[in-house]
């Protein structure tokens, strides 16, 4: 199976489809082995929380659930639109993520 997520951690991306759909937040983790992503405030689910330590409080606390990577698609920082990525190797031989509609690199 292919374990490869087409999203880093730190980027922009918008929800595509379910509950949550449309809403914008930076990618916090990336887990590429179950092919999930976990969105700033984004997809937040309630935990119940036991407190551990004398003196620290429980309760239940809001916290960012993983969703899909595929549900999800970067956005472009210049052109602002949802987009798909494309690679450019460069002279030096590295690769570069780049947009697909405005071919600014990401």
């Amino acid at each position: 199976m292919n374990n490869k997520v087409h999203v880093k951690t730190g980027d922009t991306v918008v929800v595509l489809s379910g509950s949550e759909k449309g809403k914008k937040g930076k990618i916090i983790a990336v887990s590429p082995k179950e092919g999930k992503v976990i969105i700033e405030k984004v997809n937040l689910v309630s935990k119940h929380v036991k407190p551990r330590r004398m003196g620290e409080t429980g309760g239940i606390v809001e916290a960012e659930g993983a969703m899909y990577a595929s549900k999800v698609q970067i956005v472009c920082p210049r052109c602002g639109k949802p987009t798909r990525i494309a690679h450019k190797i460069l002279e030096d031989g590295s690769k570069e993520r780049i947009c697909k509609k405005c071919g600014e690199a990401l």
